[in-house]
């Protein structure tokens, strides 16, 4: 599985992953966040093509926001699938993320 990186708008640092967002990601996922500009102030995973996301993938978001903790960066998830929002919702994860 692939995940692309790109900056949008000189300060959003954009992830976005692929149809799998679980364990077989995770140091890609980790590499994906460890070598950001130091411009960046927002940082989107992306999650138009993912049609399938564990816990395991819960614990990656939270641990990027463990690590990046000493930045203020704001933290947002987009284009999330009914099935991929729901487990967002369940999970409260709207609480320490802004999912648009």
């Amino acid at each position: 599985m692939t995940i692309n990186t790109a900056v949008k708008n000189g300060e959003c640092w954009e992830i976005q992953l692929g149809e799998k967002f679980d364990f077989s990601v995770v140091t890609d996922f980790r590499e994906a966040y460890s070598d950001m500009p130091a411009s960046i102030k927002e940082i989107e995973v992306n999650l138009t093509d993912t049609l399938y996301m564990d816990s395991s993938a819960l614990g990656m978001l939270l641990n990027m926001q463990k690590v990046l903790a000493g930045k203020q960066l704001r933290y947002v998830i987009s284009n999330c699938r009914p099935a991929v929002a729901r487990i967002l919702e369940i999970s409260r994860f709207n609480k320490k993320f802004d999912i648009v």
